[in-house]
């Protein structure tokens, strides 16, 4: 299977009602949104540089893998409308325009660092 990152970046409209927009970003729609076939993990962060006026202050980064990529998104859209019809989703994120990309296709795989001291096995 093909290996993918989707990156979500977003803010918090109401910044009185941000630690609300954070329990619910954390405990009810990525969990939700786990809950496509093909998402197999997902982690919040949130920018280290907190500049006034910055925009997209938070990003959830999903794991995911799939050989049919227009079938998955069709299933991440599906679920999404669900949370929707179901009431879960919530009034406060401010995300990034359609055309921004978010989805990226893993092209190598991960690489560790080599630690000084450490022996590299020679072939």
């Amino acid at each position: 299977m093909t290996k993918y990152l989707l990156f979500v970046f977003s803010d918090c409209k109401d910044p009185a009602r941000e630690q609300e927009f954070n329990d619910w970003y954390s405990n009810v729609h990525l969990p939700d949104m786990l809950a496509v076939p093909g998402m197999i993990r997902a982690t919040r962060w949130m920018s280290a540089s907190s500049r006034p006026g910055e925009r997209r202050r938070y990003l959830a980064l999903y794991e995911m893998e799939t050989d049919d990529l227009e079938k998955f998104d069709a299933a991440v859209r599906d679920r999404g409308m669900w949370t929707m019809q179901q009431g879960r989703f919530s009034d406060l994120p401010i995300f990034d325009p359609p055309e921004i990309p978010r989805v990226y296709k893993q092209i190598m795989p991960a690489k560790k660092a080599k630690r000084p001291g450490k022996q590299t096995p020679k072939s």
